[in-house]
């Protein structure tokens, strides 16, 4: 009898303990799953800023949404016929980018200018926009897009390289 009472009390332990393994399995289980859709959530949200140089060099895949920053190359605008598209490119200086956008431009968006263009590349290597911010003066330029023109030597801000005030 006592032998009986002593499996029926080792029984009823190895069951707690193994009701206890599965509670914080499956406790782990779901923080896993709760960190995975988080982080899936995070990397959807995630927007990159690049500049023209950088998307050129290292290339965006198709249909990723990344912010392209730099100025609106002279001669570049051009408006198409249905009256809503614009085609204009984006340059650091050494590189430049095809940038197409349906809708209307900000009022200080004009040749020259800084800007910074919200939207994805497509697969004929053309940037498509879907917003459009166009800054007046490079003091208050994203500070990525000001790097990029320093070292490309186009920097026309009030601390500008010596060798781009020439």
């Amino acid at each position: 009898m006592e032998r009986g009472l002593l499996l029926t009390a080792t029984a009823r332990a190895m069951r707690r303990k193994r009701r206890r393994l599965l509670i914080v399995l499956i406790g782990l289980g779901m923080l896993g799953i709760a960190t995975a859709l988080m982080l899936l959530a995070f990397n959807d949200n995630l927007v990159f800023f690049m500049s023209p140089s950088d998307l050129v060099a290292k290339g965006a895949a198709s249909g990723r949404r990344v912010r392209l920053g730099g100025l609106v190359a002279n001669g570049s605008v051009t408006h198409e016929a249905d009256g809503h598209t614009i085609e204009f490119r984006v340059t650091d200086g050494s590189k430049d980018v095809a940038v197409v956008y349906g809708g209307v431009l900000p009022d200080l968006f004009r040749e020259g200018q800084g800007v910074v263009v919200e939207g994805a590349m497509t697969r004929d290597g053309v940037f498509k926009a879907d917003t459009v911010l166009a800054k007046h003066d490079e003091r208050y330029m994203p500070p990525e897009v000001a790097d990029a023109l320093k070292r490309a030597g186009h920097w026309q801000g009030e601390h500008a390289p010596a060798e781009a005030k020439k």
